[in-house]
């Protein structure tokens, strides 16, 4: 039962990029609507757990949110450029070596030799697995979208990384930062979306639906975390790239050869060892 939970985060943030673009809407739409159901959730969840929120709970969990909404806008966007398949292995190898960079650099990760040697490795295949999900068969055909999407990809990271980082330097355990991270998102992502008009539509109202799959995987992450560790939760977490990558393809019906979709799969397959092995690094 305990890895049963341990593999909602895994279904839920894998299956909400297919459900996003199947909505459809603007970049704008869809971030607003989902940061809107994360809001929703973290409301009645706050009603459930009340957890005590100190002043540095609130500002470090706001801004955390904030960092969030970023990524998750310029993932959005890049989801129009790229196609999910090609975008999440790229996107979650990015996050990964972001994350574990700055761990390193910021905390002190990886100070033993067996660890330093699992995380270089792990980093070395994650970059390889991201290589492979971006193989193109007809050289020249390639897509024009790549060097945009890569870039929106970049400004991603760091809103990835932004919102870890700080939940994890101001020390914010996962029940204080639910409410004041899904209040952040929301005005980050109505921030960022000021410039475009027509944010509140059906499309907005239908793409809540991500939000609420992203906070449910996220209060799984939580309750999977108590239960199995740090560790087993965090690598199974990572294995949701495979169901968006290859849902991608088959929901999405984003054109991929034969040989291609070889190489999108290694490449999946790569990824997830790699996040299996850096959730290694964690124990």
């Amino acid at each position: 039962m305990d890895i049963l939970i341990a593999l909602v985060p895994a279904l839920m943030w894998g299956s909400l990029p297919l459900v996003v673009s199947k909505i459809g809407g603007s970049t704008e739409q869809q971030i607003i609507g989902t940061t809107l159901g994360a809001l929703a959730f973290a409301i009645i969840t706050f009603f459930f757990v009340s957890p005590e929120l100190s002043t540095t709970a609130w500002v470090a969990g706001f801004f955390s949110g904030a960092f969030w909404a970023l990524g998750q806008m310029n993932q959005f966007a890049a989801f129009k450029q790229m196609g999910v398949s090609k975008t999440m292995p790229i996107s979650t190898g990015m996050q990964l070596v972001g994350t574990s960079l700055f761990g390193v650099l910021a905390f002190g990760e990886w100070s033993n030799r067996t660890a330093l040697i699992l995380g270089i490795s792990a980093l070395v295949l994650i970059v390889a697995g991201a290589a492979f999900t971006s193989y193109k068969e007809d050289k020249s055909k390639q897509d024009e979208n790549i060097g945009k999407g890569l870039l929106l990809l970049l400004v991603s990271t760091v809103g990835y990384v932004g919102y870890v980082v700080i939940a994890r330097w101001f020390n914010i355990n996962g029940w204080e930062a639910v409410l004041p991270q899904a209040i952040g998102m929301v005005i980050s992502a109505v921030l960022l979306s000021l410039r475009k008009g027509n944010l509140f539509t059906k499309k907005t109202a239908g793409n809540t639906i991500g939000g609420l799959m992203w906070a449910v995987g996220n209060i799984a992450l939580l309750f999977a975390t108590a239960k199995v560790g740090v560790a087993t939760s965090f690598s199974l977490s990572q294995t949701g790239v495979v169901i968006s990558t290859i849902g991608g393809v088959v929901l999405l019906k984003e054109a991929k050869t034969k040989k291609e979709m070889a190489f999108v799969i290694i490449g999946c397959i790569l990824v997830v060892v790699g996040g299996i092995m850096i959730g290694f690094t964690k124990q």
